[in-house]
């Protein structure tokens, strides 16, 4: 976990955690290639026992009981364990007071806590960072961090790859369109994505197509199937007044969850499941 210049200043503001016992023990080895973050020391006495870096991915973070956001960005999750002869343990509304307490002095807030699981949220230098910390009854505890940003597009939708898969299977999947989580508001970077569509729709004058949204499982079934409606819309709507398509030879149309191509036990998966498809009428 390489620090860049904006953890270095935040980890100068971000006061360390502190947990004051009697009876420590020495820290056991860290699991191989594991460090803290750079946002928070750890409880002392303890050790990592996994963790994992993405350089981008989702996660879902509670924002009040039974509501959750997803946050995409850089993703870091850090697991950590009690010394197996620690004294006096530390409870898990402990562990999560202290992570409180820390994010809190230096700038952050506290969007949601219960006994066992906070989340945290800290903006700084036009940058966002949200903090997943559950605890459980054995003093183990998890973060889950995200810097939130965009993703750097690297596959961006062919127009001739589009045609190619609409006459062969007779629809397409379109990568490359993003949303604003849980709306309809398309990202910038769709720019390429979406033109590609409009270059197929150009270059071939008969072809009439659904815009077709997809999501993932998360959330209710009634807001999903709302949600990808919308999305299939907005992206039809930006094809005509973006590019002069004929309204006419489009239409838009939500699956919600119900045609996935991948499994949706994963972050990878659940990506691949949030799509645009285009389907010949």
């Amino acid at each position: 976990m390489t620090k860049n210049p904006f953890w270095l200043h935040v980890f100068a503001l971000v006061t360390a955690v502190v947990f004051s016992t009697a009876g420590l023990v020495a820290q056991q080895p860290d699991a191989k290639d594991c460090k803290d973050h750079p946002l928070f020391t750890r409880m002392p006495g303890y050790s990592i026992s996994g963790c994992k870096y993405v350089q981008f991915d989702t996660h879902a973070f509670l924002i009040a009981a039974g509501k959750k956001t997803s946050v995409e960005g850089q993703f870091w999750q850090v697991v950590y364990r009690p010394g197996r002869d620690m004294a006096n343990k530390p409870s898990e509304l402990q562990i999560i007071r202290n992570y409180e307490n820390a994010i809190q002095k230096g700038g952050g807030t506290v969007v949601y806590s219960e006994k066992s699981r906070c989340t945290l949220k800290l903006v700084r230098d036009s940058k966002e960072t949200w903090v997943d910390l559950s605890a459980d009854f054995t003093s183990g505890y998890r973060l889950e961090i995200v810097q939130k940003q965009a993703m750097a597009q690297d596959v961006v939708a062919d127009a001739e790859a589009l045609g190619n898969d609409i006459r062969a299977t007779g629809h397409a999947a379109v990568y490359g369109i993003y949303f604003d989580t849980g709306k309809a508001t398309i990202k910038p970077e769709s720019t390429p994505a979406i033109a590609e569509v409009a270059k197929l729709l150009k270059g071939d004058s008969g072809l009439k197509i659904f815009v077709v949204g997809h999501t993932d499982n998360e959330g209710s079934l009634e807001n999903n199937i709302t949600l990808s409606q919308a999305r299939g819309e907005a992206v039809l709507q930006a094809l005509v007044r973006d590019y002069g398509i004929a309204a006419s030879r489009l239409r838009s149309w939500g699956c919600g969850l119900f045609a996935p191509v991948a499994s949706n036990d994963s972050s990878e998966g659940r990506a691949k499941n949030r799509r645009v498809e285009l389907v010949k009428q």
